[in-house]
């Protein structure tokens, strides 16, 4: 025999439906030759030059005698505040960020834009970096950003890497998720991480992999400096795909057997049917970094608190889209 629904179900029920139906009224369509996955991914970068907003750097000491670089986009008082994380190897100088950030200053909210450990300057101190399943330096973040701004709705935006931060730190919360978080927007997050990383490593996507090696292998090797052996640092240097790097770095630094049990422990799909703040599930089948069939349908259909947003197309946070007979909009 069913249990009735609670007032709350009920009533996060009739929000979903109605901003569902809203949702559906503004979906993506891409230009008709922007329509490759590939296409949309590179350009959503190389066809989007924005200039920084004015924000503020700032440096807080963390816990473990380590530090987190901040940019503060200061918004009007008492209007919500948005913690903004990036995907791996971004920083705020992402343009995805930089989208974000001025569209923030347009309504005159705050935003706050996290850089992960090592990312966007010097090479952090402790003797860890960042991973897809590492949630302590948000939640420290979201704990100081409710003192620094008593009573004002705060949300989280976290892109591919970030996104997965963010939908795990919500999903491990669930009911006990900080007051003050609100919602919660995720942008082509990697829902399985076992699936997405040999994706990565078997498909035409190799060349993504390539790319972040050349900037991943040369941080290993320098906090392989700060801790004689904490790697080994030959077997790094001769990575060739996500799986050896993650065994031979991420695991070896953070304390799993191997990439496969770090991917298997971290993705965010496993725990997003606990989360209970209204979040949006943003990604594309055509991801390249993400295959289609590990989008969440099932656990954002079951959820009141899921609104899915998933498109045929749009690549990597891409989503570039027409925006009149010539221009080009983003989503």
């Amino acid at each position: 025999m069913s249990t009735p629904l609670t007032e709350e179900l009920e009533s996060e029920l009739a929000r979903k439906r109605a901003i569902m139906a809203m949702l559906d009224d503004h979906t993506f369509e891409p230009p008709f030759w922007l329509k490759n996955a590939h296409l949309q991914t590179i350009g959503a970068r190389y066809l989007r030059r924005i200039p920084m907003p004015p924000v503020q750097r700032e440096t807080w000491d963390t816990p473990d005698d380590d530090f987190l670089v901040i940019h503060r986009l200061e918004g009007e008082e008492g209007n919500p505040v948005v913690l903004m994380l990036h995907g791996l190897e971004g920083c705020v100088e992402s343009t995805y960020m930089k989208g974000l950030l001025w569209s923030l200053h347009r309504i005159g909210w705050t935003g706050i834009a996290m850089n992960f450990r090592s990312c966007g300057g010097p090479i952090n101190r402790a003797r860890r970096m960042y991973h897809s399943g590492e949630t302590t330096d948000a939640a420290f973040v979201l704990e100081r950003l409710a003192e620094e701004y008593p009573g004002r709705p705060v949300y989280m935006v976290g892109y591919s890497l970030g996104g997965n931060v963010t939908g795990k730190l919500l999903g491990e919360a669930g009911e006990s998720a900080p007051e003050h978080l609100k919602g919660a927007a995720i942008v082509s997050a990697p829902y399985d991480l076992v699936a997405s990383g040999k994706h990565m490593d078997s498909t035409i996507s190799r060349f993504y992999v390539l790319h972040f090696l050349r900037m991943l292998i040369p941080k290993a090797i320098e906090k392989e400096k700060q801790y004689p052996g904490c790697v080994d640092i030959e077997k790094v240097k001769q990575s060739r795909t996500f799986a050896d790097f993650d065994t031979h770095a991420t695991a070896a630094l953070h304390g799993f057997e191997d990439s496969h049990d770090y991917y298997t422990k971290v993705g965010c799909g496993q725990v997003l049917h606990y989360v209970r703040r209204p979040t949006l599930l943003l990604s594309a089948s055509d991801d390249p970094f993400n295959p289609g069939d590990t989008q969440p349908y099932d656990a954002a259909e079951e959820s009141p608190w899921l609104y899915p947003q998933f498109m045929d197309r749009g690549g990597h946070v891409g989503f570039v889209r027409k925006d009149g007979p010539l221009g080009l909009g983003f989503w």
